[in-house]
């Protein structure tokens, strides 16, 4: 006969109550870290104001952020990169707000902006973008500004709605051919990214990053972007950027429209990047920025120098600088001031 001892058997009964006690725990954990979450997400929004206001989409439930400064025509419109929200373009709205009206906001999903269900392409993002101006009583003429992949919904916008839009500046663009010509080393540098996104989303609702330190320190990003929902939409806009390539392709040419395309310093390469693979990718980002400029036959690229993809952080006099040279053109053209509301 076989001898079973204590040691070789649990009782059913007794391995019930262990697993019951550990999900109790799990449970609780769970619900400590997402009372952690909201509590911290409250407060700092309640000490960190969001700027300008929330605007009702017409026929929609969506509400969206928008905060605009300075006097003058033409408005320009500040756009994001992928799942940036308004604070990207601190440093350089108000150096613009000095000579003209600027206007950043949120795109649906990401800051303060509600969340919508449509798809997170760029075809999207230029109609929700239209229908905000709208609703905010916005009235064109526009001046664009992409930042990165936000140079897609810029270009969108300007090919649906060509008589609204008076000229165009790219902030180290993405071009719609680079997930094709940069290094094929840089796919499994994506791949790590889109894991490391789907973590933040996943654990965010529970207040790790935010425990472990991971939400960036200044106050006001915390505030914007520290949530999940802004987790969420950056995870779902990464995944739709080859279908936003797509779109942006067939946009073609933007004809004679003013254009200034703005480059990083190629010797000032992505700390993100291994030594070997930065090198190659600077080369085949900066070709990709000088047909950008072809996009128009008044595109004009300029290198900034000490600065890298964050243009507008970096270097943020430049970018106004960029803006001021196109409005002068469009000014110039139709005769208008800046002494215009």
């Amino acid at each position: 006969m076989t001898e079973i001892t204590s040691a070789s058997v649990i009782h059913p009964g007794l391995l019930g109550r262990i697993v019951r006690v550990f999900v109790a725990i799990v449970v609780l954990l769970a619900l400590a870290g997402y009372i952690y979450q909201n509590i911290f997400e409250a407060r700092a929004r309640r000490f960190n104001a969001m700027p300008g206001k929330m605007v009702q989409l017409d026929h929609s439930s969506l509400s969206m952020h928008i905060d605009c400064t300075g006097e003058g025509t033409p408005t320009v419109i500040l756009e994001s990169g992928l799942g940036d929200s308004y604070i990207s373009w601190r440093r350089t709205q108000p150096l613009i707000a000095k000579f003209t009206r600027v206007c950043s906001y949120d795109r649906a999903g990401i800051g303060y902006s509600g969340a919508s269900s449509e798809a997170r392409t760029s075809g999207v993002f230029a109609k929700q973008l239209h229908t905000l101006l709208q609703g905010a009583g916005i009235a064109p003429p526009y001046v664009l500004v992409g930042h990165s992949l936000g140079g897609f919904d810029v270009r969108i916008f300007a090919k649906e709605h060509p008589q609204e839009v008076a000229g165009m500046v790219l902030v180290d663009s993405s071009h719609p051919d680079q997930q094709q010509r940069l290094p094929v080393e840089l796919k499994s540098m994506e791949g790590t990214a889109l894991r490391e996104g789907e973590f933040l989303e996943f654990t965010m609702p529970f207040g790790i990053p935010r425990l472990l330190g991971l939400c960036d320190e200044d106050p006001e990003i915390r505030a914007a972007e520290c949530n999940f929902h802004t987790m969420r939409e950056a995870v779902k806009e990464m995944k739709a950027i080859p279908e936003s390539a797509r779109q942006t392709a067939a946009t073609g040419s933007l004809g004679d429209l003013p254009l200034l395309v703005l480059s990083h310093d190629p010797d000032k390469p992505s700390a993100e990047l291994p030594p070997d693979l930065a090198k190659p990718t600077s080369d085949v980002w900066e070709k990709l920025q000088e047909e950008l400029a072809h996009l128009s036959s008044r595109g004009v690229q300029r290198i900034v120098k000490n600065s890298g993809h964050y243009i507008q952080i970096d270097q943020p006099t430049a970018v106004a600088d960029a803006v001021r040279d196109i409005i002068t053109q469009v000014r110039s053209a139709t005769g208008s001031s800046a002494a215009q509301p």
